[in-house]
């Protein structure tokens, strides 16, 4: 093993200086070879050269060094170079096939040198163990075999040598049981005397018992319990008897017994009392315990005999037999359990007198180590051959240090040959690898390019027609059209909104997978973007009897700074699933702060379903934002529950009674293009891939998302998000604008005392919510009757009644005699709210009630505001740009205003013209950038413009550009320098909504855009921005 070591050791070392040295000796001819043949004359060379010089003194020196080294060692260093790179690869995958073969060789053999001595030393350790047990066991039996042996010369003396007999049954039993410890391997100790054949009468006298027969016993052996002595049957006649007369307690029941009747008693009786030593049975089942054991015998005499006494004169002198009952079994145990290792070896005892057919006396059938030792045992009988066989309980181990030394040795010489290997194979693939990564690289390149030049492309060439045909169908529908001529116009313009969305869609998964999806930061209202989306999702809900409700905690402040577009489309998505999928019961929206949801009791979630919007039971709401990050200790709730942190972190639920999402598409549910079915798209239509946008979304607003949905019951989506406060008394909103709706609470509203009666707490809060928003003081009962107690008694008057239609059809008599007692006193205005106006209709035409204003679900603060002017005959003194006005009100928002359209495209170019005429402005239209131009050459009447940014001859950035240029000149020949007065707003319309066209925009000197297709009332926000309000 030796040799073996030096040799390993040897190849190791020589490897490791092989290699560096090959590497210098080549780096150093090369660098120099390379320099003197002028192939790379730069710097570096000249430095390597002075470097030469210098060492060796001048220039002369220099040249014959280089002359020597050619001439001796450059041709050799040079052809091995150049032989080292023409090696073909599979040469050199043979040698290092080779290589790992002769190493692996090496390792076996030192595995299985190493192996074969750990074998060895199990082997040793086995043999020792074995031999310790069995040393010991020998050692106690010889003990208990020589106090068996004292006991027989004390027997002899005190009771055959006296007379009258100083031992008796009681006095036996006491001393054997006191003196036990001394024979720790015996069980019991029993003692039979001599009785010829005509002793036995006077003998049986004496005792005052009957000479049983041992072999009764024998055949039929009995426990202790069911042990009668006077069952045995007497012992038949013969020469002589040893009938027991003195026996150990644990063994008394074998008094009486004669020994010699039986078998293998007597022939043990004979053998000891002819040779004068102890002597051994076979192993037999015990009396009463039926565990192995053996009898150990001694004849006593009646005077000492000499050593070289005839077997006839010991028969002669025999006046008994003393023997002492061996427990095997339990003196092995006892051994076994003194040992610490006794766990870890495997013991078996076997008598093997008849070698042939060997009796096992301990031990059990449990496999061990298939290796296994023998120990031989004396007892002091030559007669009986006994063995201890010993084994591991376990097997080997696994040999983990030849293996660890083997496998190590082989991974060092392997690492050692691959550097060689691997190296010399990247001298000739990386050259290739190189220049197959630059044009991999060139072709990403290029196909990113594509990719956003196809997605600008096809979202222009889409969206224009798809323009001009919402544009035109918004327009046909303010002429005179019969009920079916407007229900296909509507559907062809839910056609193109679908189609639209698609388009939205897919742009913005590209935008993802392309990194380029950015968020603005702009002032917005939050209530009033989710007004909007209600009225977008109000006609489907109606139609399906689903309620849609929105409650806005009053802790989120007015306004706040963030992307309202984006948060409108993460809201738009969800509701859009849930109206899907939802065809009774209801859908809530609910925002709250983070920590509100936290730390207050009232947003906790109800597990009733009478606690919920429309009576239905929902998912638990609490399940889909386990793992939030914000609730947790790390997350960022610290920051955002403090008084003067700017930012607001929001947490958004979206809860519907729909069919649920079945539990094997949960998993699935937030990945790109996945539906949980493929029938879904074909029946409610979608990508699947609106979840996806969410939740990128919300990634980017620093939030997350989670959902629980319960099959056949609903589902629950809840997100959070963070956004800067935007209220005029925070820092960030003193800087901006709001850029959309005002606060609708208005004051003509102002003191007004209103009366929700509603048996839902959640829907008459959220009545209440909207009715707050527009300065109204809400008071909220659950019947009618406690309304009717509150308007009659009420210290403050009820001018306005919110009924839901739940109370209102339940009882028609209720309802009559509600409206009869209100007529009493000052009667208020009754509301009734509904989800469908026909089924109301009927109720109402069937009870003959008087018939109260109708609202029809679901609220927005703008709807509520207009019909409680109407219906109070109240003048609206507010702003009016959000609320649903006629259309012959909005022709004085614009009028006045001169605006310029520039589109080279005719279609849109009437769109724009008809939707800004639709606002009362006067409009100019022009067909391309130099003719914009020459429109907006200062001076000019115009007050806005919209422009198109891909057109022929000259684009939208480039007229633009030349615009700011002629307003800035113009400004400097007016002297005072500052063209802000006669800068006009300019505002992209543009077919493509990639983020790079949006940034372009702003950088050209247009102050906003709007994205084809564009309505009338979007051109209008946009616009008005700009001009001041009256």
């Amino acid at each position: 093993m030796s040799l073996l070591h030096v040799v390993g050791f040897g190849l190791k070392v020589g490897h490791l200086l092989w290699v560096p040295c090959c590497l210098i000796v080549s780096f150093i001819y090369l660098n120099w070879f390379n320099c003197n043949l002028g192939i790379n004359h730069n710097h570096n060379c000249s430095n390597n050269n002075k470097w030469k010089m210098g060492f060796l003194g001048d220039y002369d020196g220099k040249v014959w060094l280089n002359n020597w080294w050619e001439k001796n060692l450059g041709n050799t260093c040079k052809q091995y170079y150049y032989k080292y790179n023409s090696l073909r690869r599979s040469w050199w995958r043979k040698l290092w096939h080779a290589y790992v073969v002769f190493w692996i060789v090496i390792s076996s053999s030192r595995f299985l040198h190493m192996s074969s001595e750990a074998t060895e030393k199990r082997k040793e350790s086995l043999v020792s163990l074995c031999d310790e047990r069995a040393r010991m066991l020998q050692d106690q039996f010889n003990v208990s075999m020589n106090h068996i042996q004292a006991m027989s010369i004390l027997i002899s003396t005190f009771h055959h040598a006296m007379d009258p007999s100083a031992i008796d049954q009681k006095t036996f039993a006491r001393y054997t049981e006191r003196t036990a410890f001394e024979r720790p391997l015996t069980s019991g100790v029993a003692y039979a005397v001599r009785v010829l054949h005509s002793e036995r009468e006077q003998f049986e006298k004496q005792q005052g018992w009957t000479i049983k027969r041992m072999d009764t016993l024998e055949q039929n052996p009995v426990q202790e319990d069911d042990f009668a002595l006077e069952a045995l049957e007497p012992s038949p006649i013969q020469e002589e008897y040893a009938p027991v007369i003195f026996a150990q307690e644990t063994i008394k029941h074998v008094i009486s017994v004669d020994v010699l009747s039986g078998k293998e008693d007597r022939q043990n009786v004979l053998r000891a009392r002819e040779s004068g030593k102890g002597v051994l049975t076979a192993p037999f089942r015990l009396l009463k315990t039926n565990r192995l054991g053996v009898i150990l015998t001694f004849a006593v005499y009646k005077k000492e005999l000499p050593s070289n006494a005839t077997p006839d004169e010991r028969i002669q002198a025999t006046d008994g037999y003393l023997g002492g009952v061996f427990d095997i079994e339990s003196l092995v145990e006892k051994l076994l359990q003194q040992l610490a290792s006794k766990q870890s070896v495997i013991v078996n005892v076997y008598d093997t007198t008849n070698h042939t057919d060997p009796i096992a006396m301990y031990g059990s059938d449990v496999l061990g180590d298939e290796f296994y030792h023998v120990s031989t045992l004396n007892f002091g009988d030559p007669f009986r051959k006994h063995e201890m066989h010993c084994r591991f309980k376990q097997k080997p181990p696994w040999p983990w240090e030849a293996i660890h030394s083997s496998v190590g040795m082989l991974v060092i010489a392997v690492l050692i040959g691959y550097i060689l290997y691997a190296t010399v194979n990247r001298m000739f693939i990386s050259e290739d690898n190189y220049n197959e990564q630059m044009e991999l690289k060139k072709r990403a390149q290029a196909a990113d390019v594509a990719k956003s030049q196809f997605l600008a492309t096809v979202s222009h060439e889409i969206r224009t027609p798809m323009n001009g045909v919402l544009g035109m169908l918004n327009m046909l529908m303010d002429t005179d059209l019969d009920v079916t001529q407007q229900e296909y116009v509507r559907t062809a313009q839910g056609s193109g909104k679908a189609l639209v969305s698609l388009i939205n869609e897919v742009l913005d998964q590209a935008k993802i997978d392309s990194g380029k999806l950015e968020l603005e930061a702009v002032v917005f209202d939050l209530r009033a973007i989710l007004d909007d989306v209600l009225l977008l999702f109000s006609e489907k809900s109606q139609g399906k009897g689903v309620e849609l409700a929105v409650y806005v905690s009053d802790k989120v402040p007015e306004q706040l700074i963030g992307d309202p577009g984006r948060f409108r489309q993460i809201i738009t998505n969800l509701m859009g699933n849930s109206i899907k999928f939802t065809e009774k019961g209801h859908i809530f929206v609910t925002i709250h702060l983070v920590e509100e949801v936290v730390h207050s009791i009232e947003v906790e979630p109800q597990s009733t379903s009478k606690d919920t919007l429309s009576g239905y039971p929902v998912a638990d709401i609490r399940r889909s934002w386990e793992g939030f990050k914000a609730f947790s200790q790390e997350g960022p709730l610290g920051s955002f529950s403090s008084p003067s942190s700017e930012l607001v972190n929001l947490i958004v639920s979206v809860e519907d009674t729909g069919v649920g999402i079945p539990l094997e598409a949960q998993s699935r549910i937030f990945t790109p293009f996945m539906q949980v079915d493929p029938s879904i798209s074909r029946k409610h239509g979608g990508t699947g891939i609106g979840l996806s946008i969410s939740k990128c979304l919300v990634g980017r607003m620093n939030g997350e998302i989670g959902f629980v949905s319960i099959p056949n019951i609903g589902s629950t989506f809840t997100f959070t998000a963070v956004f800067t406060n935007g209220s005029p008394n925070s820092k960030e909103g003193r800087t901006q604008q709001i850029n959309n709706q005002p606060h609708l609470a208005s004051s003509e509203f102002h003191g007004t005392n209103a009366l929700v009666i509603d048996p839902r707490p959640i829907r008459a809060k959220v009545s209440r919510y909207h009715l707050q928003r527009l300065d109204i003081r809400v008071e909220l009962v659950s019947d009618l009757d406690q309304g009717l107690s509150l308007i009659t008694n009420g210290n403050s008057a009820i001018s306005i009644v919110f009924i839901e239609q739940e109370v209102w059809d339940r009882d028609s008599s209720i309802s009559s005699h509600f409206v009869n007692n209100t007529r009493k006193v000052d009667p208020p205005k009754l509301f009734i709210l509904v989800n469908s106006n026909s089924s109301f209709r009927a109720s109402s035409v069937n009870s003959g009630d008087p018939f109260p204003v109708v609202i029809t679900k679901p609220l927005k603060a703008s709807m509520l505001a207009v019909t409680l002017q109407r219906a109070m005959g109240v003048g609206n003194r507010g702003n009016t740009r959000n609320v649903e006005l006629p259309s012959l009100s909005l022709q004085h928002l614009l009028r006045g205003r001169r605006i310029l359209v520039v589109d080279d495209n005719s279609v849109n170019r009437t769109v724009a013209a008809g939707a800004l005429k639709k606002y009362g402005a006067d409009v100019v239209c022009v067909s391309s950038g130099k003719d914009a131009i020459s429109k907006l050459k200062p001076p000019h009447q115009f007050d806005a413009c919209f422009m198109d940014i891909q057109m022929p001859e000259m684009d939208g950035f480039e007229a633009t550009r030349r615009i700011r240029e002629l307003e800035h000149m113009a400004s400097i020949e007016d002297g005072d320098g500052n063209n802000s007065k006669l800068r006009v707003p300019i505002l992209a319309m543009t077919a493509d909504v990639m983020q790079a066209t949006n940034e372009e925009c702003l950088k050209s000197g247009m102050d906003g855009y709007v994205s084809k297709p564009f309505e009338a009332e979007q051109l209008y926000r946009e616009v008005s921005r700009f001009f001041p309000t009256s």
